[in-house]
Order: C-alpha cells, then structure tokens, then sequence
C-alpha cells in the first residue's frame, strides 16, 4: 500500500491551499487528513467514506466546518481537501490516512504553514 500526498505550502491568513492523497495497493474504505501541529497529538480534520453503501458521507473536526471540504476522485483513488479561509492555527503537517480491511495506512506527512 502506498499514500502519496502533496500541496503543502506556506499560505497567508485567508488564503487557500488544496492537499491531494493518491492511495494505492488495495481496496480502501474510509479515506481522510488528520494534522498534528509542533507539541500537540495528531487530530483528525476529515475524512470521507469511500466505499460501502454510505459511500461518500463526509465527517469534520469542528474547528474546520465551513472552510475545508474533503472529496475524492474513485477513479484515480485519491481523496483531496480543499481548505479555504486558512488560520495561523491550521499550520501543522497534514497526513493522508487510508482504511483498508481494518488496517490503517500512513501516507508521508507535507507542511502546512499560515503565516503573514
């Protein structure tokens, strides 16, 4: 299996950025971005249920609702997160998470920075 993530950046307070996950290597059912910012956990920002008959429903932390959307592309396997409005406090590295068969797969971490 193999997550390749990308779109990172350094963004100003306002902008947008769009982070891609292209999943690879079996059949995944729930796809998603969580973030983990310098001393803090890893938390969950979205994820989106990929296949099944609830193929499609969304989920956000609540810090994000409004201002990111998570959507996926089946036929290429990847999931994306357009995240608009950014915060100095959405600055953390971003990961792909993948769900395949009750295991759950990594995908490389990329910066996300919001700054003036």
């Amino acid at each position: 299996v193999q997550l390749q993530a990308s779109g990172g950046g350094l963004v100003e307070p306002g902008g947008s950025l769009r982070l891609s996950c292209a999943a690879s290597g079996s059949t995944f059912g729930l796809m998603g971005w969580y973030r983990q910012a310098p001393g803090n956990k890893r938390e969950l920002v979205a994820t989106v249920i990929t296949a099944g008959t609830t193929v499609g429903t969304t989920n956000y932390v609540d810090s994000v609702k409004g201002r990111f959307t998570i959507s996926r592309d089946s036929a290429k396997n990847t999931v994306y997160l357009q995240m608009n409005s950014l915060k100095p406090e959405d600055t953390a590295v971003h990961y792909c998470n993948a769900v395949s068969f009750f295991k759950s797969y990594w995908g490389q971490g990329t910066q996300v920075t919001v700054s003036s």
